[in-house]
């Protein structure tokens, strides 16, 4: 009994599905790296890496719950465990809860300006799966806030937030709209009948020029930061290897078939792997 429940709450979380994990790790990795100097605080490393975890966990218990109504009538998403009636409503948003609160009190050690920043980012993550009933890139949404670790990440180890912050995480909106409009191009039969909105129906017959759009502006950003954080050239090397890998994803997404497109999605692994090893390797020289 207890197996078969951790097994629903796994699935809940999606513990046994890491890309949103990953995706949601990397862009903090390279705000660790850079406001590091490529030395940052292991301790703090662990913090942030154990939090993303948990937040990310908290944050599909709370989209499940948000989308409780909605999934039953999507193949893909109608058997998860609160629409399949396996885990109650209160359950989920009491696993969120508390993965929430152990996230927090892991930053508890960090200075007060990380616990401020700590206050939107949870309002982001919680807010995120009801923003697809009203705005229009719900995907825009998701880019803040998968990126709000950045700048939390020099928050924490410089205890300020300069402005090559933000530029990171502008280029992570950009790659977020670009990797979750291919996940999005995935379900756009689905949510055009229910009524939700995404970039992929924002984008129209446009959305493979978007998603590429959005691969430039991003790796545009990235490069603007390395500029501003003095990299050199492995950073901009790394910048090239995921450039390389986009054009893989157009490969995969131009004929806008749903198993490619989900196959490009998870894919994006990959391009932030480059940028961070890029990072990784610029100040190992």
């Amino acid at each position: 009994m207890f197996l078969e429940r951790l097994s629903l709450y796994m699935q809940l979380t999606r513990m046994n599905k890491p890309i949103g994990t990953l995706l949601l790790l990397w862009p903090t990795l390279w705000g660790l790296w850079i406001a590091g100097s490529g030395r940052p605080d292991l301790r703090i490393v662990l913090i942030f890496t154990l939090g993303t975890f948990m937040m990310r966990s908290a944050g599909c218990a709370i989209n499940d719950y948000a989308d409780r109504d909605i999934d039953r009538h999507v193949k893909r998403t109608c058997e998860r465990p609160i629409t399949s009636g396996k885990i109650t409503p209160r359950e989920a948003l009491l696993l969120a809860a508390g993965l929430a609160i152990a996230s927090f009190l892991l930053i508890l050690p960090l200075n007060s300006l990380t616990l401020l920043l700590s206050i939107p980012a949870a309002f982001l993550a919680g807010s995120y799966p009801y923003t697809k009933r009203f705005f229009a890139i719900p995907q825009a949404y998701l880019g803040i806030a998968f990126g709000f670790g950045i700048p939390m990440a020099f928050a924490a180890l410089l205890d300020s937030v300069p402005p090559v912050a933000w530029v990171m995480l502008a280029a992570n909106i950009f790659w977020s709209v670009a990797y979750d409009t291919e996940y999005a191009m995935v379900d756009r039969d689905d949510d055009v009948h229910l009524g939700i909105h995404s970039s992929a129906l924002f984008f129209g017959r446009h959305d493979v020029k978007a998603v590429m759009a959005c691969y430039a502006a991003t790796l545009f950003l990235l490069a603007l930061a390395g500029k501003m954080a003095n990299l050199g050239l492995f950073y901009f090397s790394g910048l090239v290897v995921a450039a390389a890998i986009a054009l893989y994803h157009y490969g995969l997404i131009r004929e806008k078939k749903r198993d490619n497109c989900f196959k490009a999605f998870l894919h994006n692994n990959w391009f932030g792997a480059a940028v961070f090893c890029g990072i990784f390797l610029d100040y190992l020289k």
